[in-house]
């Protein structure tokens, strides 16, 4: 059996996964100066959500929606790659692909402050 057929399913699969994942942030960390930034804020961020006076709900909205600055940095850096990676070329599609990544980004920082708000006014 080859070695990359026996980490198809099970345990494997879930470690090769999480390994990938891994080499992701990785990557992320040291190629995206933005990622970086934004890990620095969930450094700060995520704590003061923790001990926020919220509730369970109200901390979780807090915290998931800076994890969510990641999740959409990350897709959006994914994106990027992918777009120079077919190619360099100036592209209207190429062009669009890239600004609705960064949209993304940018509507997930929005979404910070104002899960924030209602949460801590509420």
């Amino acid at each position: 059996m080859k070695a990359h057929t026996r980490y198809r399913t099970g345990f494997g699969r879930i470690w090769r996964a999480l390994l990938h994942s891994l080499d992701g942030l990785g990557a992320a960390f040291k190629q995206e100066e933005a990622f970086r930034l934004e890990v620095l804020l969930a450094l700060v961020l995520v704590p003061m959500a923790l001990y926020a006076p919220a509730s369970g709900a109200g901390k979780a909205l807090m915290v998931a929606s800076v994890l969510l600055v990641l999740v959409a940095e990350l897709l959006n850096s994914a994106i990027e790659a992918t777009v120079d990676r077919i190619s360099l070329e100036d592209h209207v599609l190429a062009k669009r692909a890239k600004d609705y990544g960064s949209a993304a980004v940018m509507v997930s920082l929005i979404g910070v402050p104002v899960t924030w708000l209602l949460v801590l006014a509420g």
